[in-house]
């Protein structure tokens, strides 16, 4: 997994996918500054707000902020029967398997202008749609996986037996609509399934497209309430948001966007708690760097040790590792320097097996 974990935008045409998906766009990256400028049209790239970095950089006087990004994908919308090709089906079941998790986007507005292809407003019905596409094409991954399977029974190798167990009861859980992240299995049964790159098996995060009017107050707008019974029965985050009103707020200059939001009852826009909710659902955390040249938040997965934090900056780093100087960020602000957090014995060396934390300030020693 790359640093730019990557989040996938589905939904029924006419939902506000790419209404939200152009808002991502406006407020996005501007692509050349990162190292794979060749960024394909349906890809929008977003720095992670995070305070945490201007405060570094008027501490360490840094002559720029670089914040993580997050990649969004804009994947054709789904129709009925695209396990079966309809519409852009395979391909658009292509793009899923290439993404780490899912932002489903339910349409829970009305409008007479924008007609809604399976007629009226029904969240439900409309993620039961897509999540029925979804299992319908792993169902026909496992099948073809079980054929292969009874082919090489004959060979007498001890794991195969393993396998299709773990795949025949999977392609039940599949067949009950069970997806295959909420199916009670173990982790020899996870790793038979990893090359499947399986759709249900991919976190999902469910957007609820709102009417401007609901926007302050999502919980009172019966579609939310009905997605979030929905998705809290399969353990799945909500966020509800106005694709409409992101659009124009990533349009405004920041002071005049803030003003925006105040006025329709928000502290932020949508799109960072967007951000910050697909962060928690992939399992992510930052860590900082600061100095004159600069001061940037990286983003790994929770729980990575210290050798392979270093190893994101440079293979170098990892090469040599000597040891991490660490200080938490809460006790760098409270002291106002590293050199007074230093005095106090805030600043402690940590060896390679140390489990990194959110917002750890580090500098890592290394010899190449």
């Amino acid at each position: 997994m790359g640093t730019n974990l990557e989040m996938g935008i589905v939904g029924l045409p006419n939902v506000g996918k790419s209404t939200l998906f152009n808002a991502i766009t406006k407020a996005g990256a501007e692509a050349a500054n990162y190292p794979f400028c060749t960024i394909e049209p349906n890809v929008g790239m977003v720095e992670v707000p995070d305070a945490r970095l201007k405060v570094l950089s008027d501490m360490f006087r840094s002559k720029k902020i670089t914040p993580s990004v997050m990649r969004f994908v804009d994947i054709a919308g789904l129709v009925r029967g695209a396990s079966k090709g309809e519409g852009l089906g395979n391909k658009f079941l292509a793009h899923i398997r290439e993404v780490d998790a899912v932002a489903q986007v339910v349409r829970c507005f009305e409008d007479g202008n924008v007609t809604h292809v399976e007629g009226g407003i029904d969240p439900i019905r409309d993620i039961e749609i897509i999540n029925t596409e979804l299992y319908l094409a792993d169902m026909e991954t496992v099948e073809k996986r079980l054929e292969r399977l009874v082919k090489l029974m004959k060979t007498g190798d001890k794991k195969v037996p393993l396998e299709k167990a773990a795949l025949e009861k999977v392609l039940k859980g599949l067949g009950e609509a069970v997806p295959a992240r909420q199916q009670d299995l173990t982790d020899g049964e996870r790793d038979f399934l990893h090359d499947l790159q399986l759709l249900t098996m991919k976190p999902v995060l469910y957007v609820a497209n709102v009417a401007e009017d609901d926007v302050a107050d999502p919980a009172s707008c019966a579609p939310v309430a009905a997605i979030t019974e929905y998705a809290a029965a399969e353990g799945a985050e909500v966020i509800a948001v106005s694709a409409k009103m992101e659009e124009e707020v990533a349009e405004l200059p920041d002071a005049e966007a803030l003003e925006f939001l105040e006025m329709a009852g928000l502290k932020e826009p949508g799109l960072d708690r967007l951000i910050k909710a697909g962060f928690k659902l992939l399992g992510l955390m930052t860590y900082l760097t600061a100095g004159e040249i600069e001061a940037r938040a990286w983003t790994i997965m929770k729980g990575t040790r210290a050798l392979q934090a270093a190893g994101k900056i440079h293979t170098d780093f990892e090469k040599g590792f000597i040891r991490a100087e660490i200080v938490s960020y809460k006790d760098l602000v409270e002291c106002g320097s590293k050199a007074a957090a230093r005095e106090k014995g805030l600043v402690r060396l940590e060896g390679k097996d140390y489990v990194m934390q959110d917002g750890d300030v580090v500098e890592f020693r290394f010899n190449v």
